[in-house]
């Protein structure tokens, strides 16, 4: 990995907490994850699952640059083809489609012939990496989860591996490896439906300061907050005939409206 580029002083004082880059210019441009699951979200957990909304909402949508198919057969061969081609081509490692002559006429002398595919196959049969022509810069010591979009319907062709990229050192291609799970039968990839789920997560709490947790083996062991807690949660609920549907989605939504980080 490089060392950070004084993201700081390249961003300015006010800088945002993430910065994409958007190398190949046909791809769609990262949007904001949706709070209903890009409008796929029931609407009774909608209004009241202020969990699956907070969840669904975390992060950005990131959309293949182009729609595109793979097939596999099974083995370690891999074919793949694109509105437009000629056919199906052979995958090992391909450009995007005339980004390479993009990108040489505009990059650096001596960076001149090394733009990043956009496919390769890996060794392991059916896994296939995937770059969403962007690359991207984060503020000092924050870094991406690259993962499935958040409660959206997977494509059931395939399976995304998730990944931390810190993108506050290193300034590369914005990529996930997936395993493909059909043969024989092209498994496509829409342009105008998210790939990708990228989420900002600060270093140090998937550091060393994940080892720090305790278990509560059993109901001795909770304590008088413990009790008053559920209480509150579990108990008041169900006992009161008047309560109202969505009352932790109704209070959540009011203390990020105040902006109070004390319960």
């Amino acid at each position: 990995m490089q060392d950070a580029v004084g993201i700081e002083d390249q961003f300015g004082h006010d800088a945002p907490l993430v910065k994409f880059f958007r190398f190949v210019p046909q791809c769609r441009v990262p949007q904001r994850a949706d709070s209903a699951a890009a409008g796929t979200m029931p609407t009774r957990a909608f209004r009241y699952c202020e969990s699956m909304r907070s969840a669904s909402a975390f992060g950005w949508y990131i959309f293949p640059p182009i729609g595109f198919s793979l097939i596999w057969d099974g083995g370690t061969d891999v074919i793949w083809t694109y509105p437009g081609a000629d056919g199906w081509y052979p995958l090992k490692a391909a450009q995007f489609p005339g980004f390479a002559d993009h990108f040489d006429s505009i990059a650096p002398d001596e960076l001149k012939g090394f733009s990043p595919p956009f496919l390769a196959a890996a060794k392991e049969p059916g896994l296939v990496q995937i770059w969403s022509g962007l690359f991207a810069r984060t503020a000092p010591d924050w870094s991406l989860l690259i993962r499935p979009p958040a409660n959206l319907a997977r494509n059931l062709g395939c399976e995304h591996y998730e990944g931390i990229i810190e993108t506050d050192r290193w300034f590369g291609p914005l990529l996930t490896n997936i395993r493909l799970t059909r043969t024989n039968v092209p498994v496509d990839f829409d342009p105008d439906f998210p790939f990708l789920q990228v989420q900002p997560i600060h270093r140090s709490v998937y550091g060393a300061m994940v080892d720090d947790f305790e278990v509560a083996p059993g109901l001795g062991n909770l304590g008088p907050e413990e009790w008053k807690a559920f209480r509150s949660t579990v108990v008041a609920p169900n006992v009161d005939a008047n309560r109202r549907l969505g009352t932790y989605a109704a209070t959540t939504r009011r203390r990020r409206k105040r902006k109070d980080p004390v319960d």
